[in-house]
């Protein structure tokens, strides 16, 4: 997340008490334990990484079953991580989102690390989701008073509010 929102991973670095050699080091460990061919793959990865989903169940996408987990994670108070897998197993989505169900906000409420990509959709009517500019990164276009919007999204929780320009014509 640190691509889109730089600050404010500083400021969560202190926060934690974390240094940036740690940061380095702990993702290199996860990289090299996550691209290992004996590492666990999918949910398995994740329930090694985050130990045990607070919650878990089913949820009927189109025709298809989809498998549900959630882990509630100290840094991010009322909000989950959810991954969806499909029938075989594969993952077929992960983020963040709102376990009660998205929360409507208003717009001054567009806090980065504060609403998800469903709150965003629930808030501004017509509000359209896009594909983002990387893997795990999306966006919602939405127009609020007469002004067209892009939100962007980095594993489904906001990182930055870009003002849309309108065409010439």
């Amino acid at each position: 997340m640190r691509d889109l929102n730089a600050e404010r991973v500083e400021d969560a670095l202190g926060d934690m008490g974390a240094s940036r050699a740690e940061v380095r080091a702990a993702h290199a460990r996860w990289t090299r334990r996550a691209w290992s061919a004996r590492a666990p793959k999918g949910r398995a990865a994740l329930r090694t990484a985050l130990g045990p989903p607070a919650y878990e169940g089913t949820r009927p996408i189109g025709s298809v079953t989809c498998r549900v987990a959630r882990w509630a994670l100290p840094s991010w108070p009322g909000l989950e991580f959810e991954l969806l897998s499909g029938p075989g197993g594969e993952v077929w989505n992960q983020w963040f989102v709102r376990p009660g169900g998205d929360r409507a906000l208003a717009f001054d409420d567009l806090v980065p690390w504060r609403c998800v990509v469903g709150d965003v959709g629930t808030s501004f009517p017509g509000a359209s989701q896009r594909e983002g500019a990387a893997p795990h990164h999306w966006a919602v276009d939405f127009v609020h008073e007469g002004t067209d919007y892009r939100a962007l999204f980095v594993y489904g929780l906001f990182q930055r509010l870009d003002r849309l320009a309108r065409p010439p014509y």
